[in-house]
């Protein structure tokens, strides 16, 4: 689809979103020293329990964030969650206990809709055989942060501790500026549905886009995939520093070129397989990929791995756009930010339960068994997704 200026103003608002999520994780294992964990370990569940919280307020919040943008149009819904990530941004970088911590992550969790709405923005503005690709920018967006707000959040960490809130908040700040004057609404009057009860209800929300035919397996697909990338962002950091003895800087520096190679994947090289091969089997190179990558990571001690499996586990971010776009194509206009809601809702269900099962195997298998392996929750997230492939097969088209 054609770069317009609000396509633009939407990748735009997505990279200060992902610079200011990625701007955190470098010093996630010193913010838990900071507010008392005792050692690596401990401060990868406590950080755990810190996403989980996120997560779970997304998953609360999500439908609900999804259908009040189908009523109400997506620029309010928007403006209002860039406004309350700015708010949170500032609590943290104040926050010096842990449970202050908690409390600005479920807020955060509450602003979920920024990704929710802006999903929903692109299916208003592009055609159904663009969404994938269009999804793809979504994700290259968020890989361009990734590069950024890592490294970003690694030099300003040698200031201060608190100083990448400070940077995430003034970014948000100035999102909701830009935001109130530049952006223009994607949903047409017509186009809207009325706001119930119902809508208030996750879990009957979740469960109406289930019974929408021919949804249930891209939903299924979404939720196991977004489960088992968890592992990079609750893992990375502590991983890296227990593998390797990594600081925040060079933490930093590896989540940014794995963020520079998203970036490529989803600019470039997806919209190009989706070209030329179709969108079936462009998710099945993706399936495959992510096997190799977590099952590598899973397995190795050795920098140069690491440099190997960075590449194939970014080819891994084609497939979440892709399942979006086969979910977004089987409802109508009027449907896509309860569907976009629901595919945040897992994701956020996902998001809440990888981080406590994955820190607490992390945990084990460092401090707690006799068999040292810190690499077991990559293995185990490459399994999950080697489980549901005769799931994504289901998904090729009659025609292919």
């Amino acid at each position: 689809m054609k770069l317009n200026g609000p396509f633009l103003f939407i990748l735009a608002t997505l990279l200060v979103d992902a610079i200011g999520v990625g701007i955190v994780f470098p010093i996630l294992p010193d913010l838990m020293d900071r507010v008392g964990a005792q050692d690596t370990a401990q401060g990868a569940l406590w950080g755990g329990i810190l996403l989980s919280a996120y997560a779970g307020a997304m998953f609360l919040f999500g439908p609900i964030i999804g259908s009040l943008s189908d009523a109400f149009g997506r620029k309010p819904v928007l403006i209002a969650a860039l406004a309350m990530l700015t708010v949170d941004y500032i609590i943290m970088a104040m926050a010096e206990t842990y449970w202050l911590l908690l409390l600005g992550r479920f807020l955060a969790g509450m602003a979920g809709a920024t990704y929710i709405t802006a999903t929903a923005y692109i299916a208003d503005i592009a055609k159904p055989e663009e969404r994938g690709a269009a999804f793809g920018m979504i994700g290259a967006a968020f890989g361009i942060g990734f590069v950024l707000g890592p490294a970003l959040g690694g030099l300003a960490a040698t200031v201060h501790i608190t100083a990448p809130f400070w940077i995430a908040a003034g970014l948000s700040a100035i999102n909701v500026a830009f935001g109130l004057f530049i952006l223009p609404e994607s949903l047409k009057p017509e186009n809207r549905r009325a706001f119930g009860k119902r809508d208030l209800n996750p879990f009957g929300t979740i469960a109406r886009a289930f019974a929408v035919p021919g949804l249930a397996i891209p939903l299924i697909c979404i939720f196991v995939f977004e489960f088992a990338n968890m592992v990079y962002p609750t893992l990375w950091a502590f991983w890296g520093r227990e593998v390797f003895a990594w600081d925040a800087f060079t933490i930093g520096l590896t989540l940014s070129a794995y963020g520079i190679l998203i970036a490529v994947v989803q600019a470039g090289i997806l919209p190009q397989l989706t070209r030329r091969l179709g969108d079936y089997p462009t998710l099945l190179i993706a399936a495959g990929a992510a096997v190799i990558g977590m099952v590598g990571f899973g397995m190795t001690s050795a920098v140069w791995a690491v440099i190997v499996f960075l590449p194939i586990a970014a080819l891994s971010d084609m497939a979440p756009p892709l399942l979006t776009a086969f979910a977004a194509n089987r409802v109508g206009e009027d449907q896509q930010g309860l569907v976009q809601g629901v595919i945040a809702s897992l994701s956020s269900v996902a998001a809440v339960a990888a981080p406590l099962a994955l820190t607490g195997v992390f945990r084990a298998f460092v401090d707690e068994t006799g068999l040292y392996l810190p690499g077991a929750p990559f293995l185990i997230a490459g399994a999950l997704i080697i489980a549901i492939l005769p799931l994504v097969m289901l998904l090729k088209p009659a025609q292919e």
